[in-house]
């Protein structure tokens, strides 16, 4: 199994991108091969180095960027043959279109027409075979059998998320109970109970078990000690179920987990190398990307005051870096009254919001000014969203463990923001703690760049927005 950044990540995604990277270039080869067939002299001089290299280096990083765009590298969406190739049309179309404005502005870099329509056919023919080889390849290759030990909540969460990572080729035998609780059914979210936790050894030789899960309620006296270290000296896998769950599904259940284990999970590292390293890129980033954007908010701000009545920039007190507040900037993408009965949730097709608002909403050009924001230190480039004071007061009581997204500053972009939609009630701000949880558990420069890279999938796709 294959962690990054402590998520479970599908052997079969990473084995895509290598194959692909490969038939890619090769489909370059193979273009000029057929452009210049009959003459040698021809072909050698085209494919020379390290001109072609470049060339070619450009064209798989376009085509890489357009496949991660449309979420061809993703195991988890819809299996169906028909969306799949919906997908990979608009990948090559995309692709297709960023070519030829690269070409327009960089000259050198065009392979010329007759090898990049060339390319195009092949590289969809062979990335059509590759997927469908690979599917029956995949379904074939013998999955991770794995015991959940335990039957209560717990067990049941585990088994639900193990049946919704199919990507991940883990195949759930069954549960394993206490001794000590009468079994009362024969099986659990349709696996069976296969027996005791004083069978567990027996069990796990017996079923070539590969991995375990440690799903008990309340250990105390009844976890088999004994049972597992001897499995995991043998080399089965043993992992607590929250662990589990969060590398499932990237975020930690604040319904299941314990105080326990935050206190001796691994993870929630902070050194001063790491604050300060981070701190350096939000103040590059800031300023990069504020000098980068003045063209766009200039055009944005003079659509704002085109479009309704109001400044163009909105100030608003949020709760930053250990709880302190500060006012945070963004462009106008609400009525002037939109607050005349006190603060509310954004909800979905809001009334209060603009008819340009709604475009800057669900592609975050009303964000754009934060850049300021994250220059002055107020926030980070990643992080925790940070959130207004009277709806942080009524959280803070309602859902536990709130406070620790103040552990950090907040972020103009993060991992909840991309996981997850824009939140809208008490239900959508507990989700996208969890997220958080996560994102402090893991914190890091490259977990950051992951972000940020996912970000601007999120941001051209106008995901998530409201």
């Amino acid at each position: 199994m294959i962690r990054i950044f402590s998520q479970y990540v599908s052997p079969k995604s990473l084995l895509l991108v290598v194959l692909e990277t490969a038939l890619m270039a090769f489909s370059l080869i193979c273009a000029a091969w057929l452009r210049f067939w009959n003459d040698s002299v021809e072909f050698s001089a085209y494919t020379g180095l390290p001109h072609f290299a470049w060339q070619a280096a450009v064209v798989i990083f376009i085509y890489q960027l357009c496949f991660y765009l449309n979420d061809l590298y993703d195991a988890r969406p819809s299996e169906r043959r028909d969306d799949q190739a919906l997908r990979l049309a608009q990948a090559l179309g995309a692709a297709s279109l960023l070519l030829g404005l690269l070409y327009f502005l960089i000259p050198s870099l065009l392979v010329g027409r007759g090898v990049f329509f060339l390319n195009m056919v092949l590289v969809t023919a062979f990335i059509l075979v590759s997927r469908i080889a690979l599917d029956r390849l995949w379904i074939a290759t013998p999955a991770q059998n794995v015991l959940i030990l335990g039957g209560g909540n717990l067990a049941l969460t585990v088994a639900r998320e193990l049946a919704n990572r199919r990507d991940l080729r883990l195949n759930l035998l069954g549960f394993v109970q206490d001794s000590g609780v009468e079994v009362t059914h024969d099986s659990l979210f349709g696996r069976p109970v296969l027996g005791t936790t004083q069978e567990l050894e027996h069990l796990s030789s017996r079923n070539g078990v590969s991995r375990i899960i440690v799903a008990m309620e309340d250990r105390r006296g009844t976890l088999p000690t004994s049972a597992l270290v001897k499995l995991r000296v043998q080399g089965v896998v043993v992992e607590d179920a929250n662990s589990a769950i969060a590398a499932l599904t990237g975020r930690v259940w604040l319904n299941t987990v314990r105080p326990s284990w935050f206190v001796f999970s691994d993870g929630f590292r902070r050194s001063r190398i790491t604050t300060l390293l981070k701190r350096t890129v939000d103040i590059c980033c800031g300023l990069l990307g504020l000098i980068v954007s003045l063209p766009i908010m200039a055009a944005v701000a003079l659509a704002i005051k085109l479009d309704s009545r109001g400044p163009v920039l909105y100030r608003q007190e949020r709760v930053g870096w250990k709880s302190s507040p500060f006012e945070v900037l963004k462009f106008r993408s609400m009525r002037v009254d939109a607050e005349q009965k006190g603060a509310q949730w954004a909800a979905v097709n809001d009334p209060r919001v603009t008819r340009l608002g709604k475009y800057l909403r669900k592609f975050r050009l009303d964000e754009l000014p934060q850049f300021w924001n994250v220059i002055r230190g107020d926030m980070s480039f990643v992080g925790p969203r940070p959130e207004r004071a009277v709806f942080v007061e009524e959280l803070r009581k309602q859902i536990p463990y709130y406070d620790e997204r103040h552990s950090v500053r907040p972020g103009l972009t993060g991992w909840a923001q991309v996981q997850y939609a824009y939140g809208s009630s008490v239900e959508d701000a507990y989700r996208k703690l969890e997220y958080d949880l996560f994102y402090l558990k893991n914190m890091s420069i490259f977990f950051d760049c992951a972000i940020v890279f996912q970000t601007v999938r999120t941001v051209l796709m106008g995901r998530h927005g409201r």
